[in-house]
């Protein structure tokens, strides 16, 4: 298994803990003016693309530099502090920004809210990523472009420079997206052509079906938010996500993973031309990962305490198993797998297992043995 990079977004996650026993249906039957809410403790974690997915990378025993850039302020102490106790560092400090931050309103019975300021990371720029840090590394991941005001700008211009550079050393890459706020310089921004100029130099693409539908079919996108709750819940997610996923293996990328929420996971592979130009130094047998498809269950977990980052550690789980070999549907099972194990904690690594773990978990779970959490 060799060296990868985890770069993009980092943040600092605040999820104040509603008490359990309270479900609600609307957040205005909680969120009322004037009156006063009992909690508990707030779990402060690192959260974003390199917060979660890069330290998940870690967990699962990969050589991971981590790449993100953050303030010099007191959020950005408590970022390095939490870092620094995974053993990772390899943060790009802004003097003049501030350290983004995300509170999570992860209410029972309503799905998450986040209020996110994106501080340093519209600064960041291709330029952050050094040279030295790409020595040896096998795998490039990248996310949240859509929370980076320099990633998205002119048409996605930083963003193309950067996987163009990477990806022409021979090293594999993934990219990952986040929710895109349509009131925000991000929202106005032509993100199918941006998705046209970078994909040709993504080997891997991971978004949710939310951020790919909001993309690609605005119209569809808007139909499903009109009939509220949980969008991935409604049925037919997983046929509307296959369709997607075929565009995108059209715009230019090697294989597509849409992750699906509650519907699970829908995935696409390009062509055997396409995956035979993946970085070099992974090693990817491009017989074996040609022209497939499939559509993956979620998992379900008996205890749901947050589902924040689930699915930026499914793709630590999809990545470190392409590494390590595995057939293209034993990488999304065990990417539905990490993301369902995640859940049962309040932050995203908490519940992490290692891949031979819920290998036997899966293994149990389909025979009927056990549940999955």
């Amino acid at each position: 298994m060799g060296k990868v990079i985890s770069a993009g977004h980092i943040c600092l996650d605040i999820t104040p803990v509603f008490p359990a026993e309270h479900r609600y249906d609307r957040i205005g039957d909680l969120l009322v003016p004037g009156s006063l809410i009992r909690m508990e403790a707030a779990s402060v974690h690192t959260g974003g693309s390199v917060g979660n997915t890069g330290l998940a990378l870690k967990k699962l025993g990969n050589d991971v530099t981590l790449l993100g850039k953050i303030g010099n302020d007191a959020f950005g102490s408590m970022v390095r502090n939490i870092l620094s106790g995974y053993g990772a560092g390899g943060l790009i400090v802004d003097e003049e920004g501030s350290t983004a931050y995300t509170v999570v309103l992860a209410v029972p019975g309503i799905d998450r809210i986040f209020l996110h300021n994106p501080g340093a990371n519209d600064t960041f720029s291709a330029g952050d990523i050094p040279e030295e840090a790409l020595d040896g590394a096998v795998l490039f991941h990248f996310g949240y472009p859509s929370l980076m005001k320099r990633m998205f700008g002119e048409n996605g211009a930083e963003l193309r420079k950067m996987f163009r550079r990477i990806r022409g050393k021979g090293i594999a890459t993934s990219l990952d997206l986040a929710a895109v706020d349509p009131k925000s310089d991000a929202g106005r921004a032509d993100w199918e052509a941006i998705l046209r100029g970078v994909l040709p130099d993504v080997d891997f693409f991971v978004p949710s079906f939310e951020e790919l539908c909001y993309i690609l079919d605005r119209g569809c996108y808007d139909a499903l938010s009109a009939k509220g709750g949980n969008m991935t819940e409604l049925e037919g997610i997983p046929q509307m996500a296959d369709g997607l996923a075929r565009k995108c293996l059209e715009m230019g990328c090697g294989a597509v993973l849409v992750k699906c929420g509650l519907s699970g996971m829908v995935w696409r592979t390009g062509s055997r031309e396409r995956l035979a130009q993946t970085g070099e130094r992974l090693r990817l047998d491009p017989g074996a990962w040609a022209e497939r498809e499939g559509m993956q269950p979620c998992f379900r977990a008996e205890t749901v305490r947050s589902a924040t980052g689930a699915g930026d550690v499914s793709i630590a789980a999809y990545l470190t198993a392409l590494m390590n070999g595995e057939s293209p549907g034993n990488c999304v099972k065990l990417a539905a797998a990490e993301g369902a194990a995640s859940v049962s904690g309040y932050d995203s690594l908490s519940g992490v297992l290692p891949l031979e773990e819920l290998k036997q978990r899966i293994a149990e779970y389909e025979s009927g043995e056990r549940s999955f959490i």
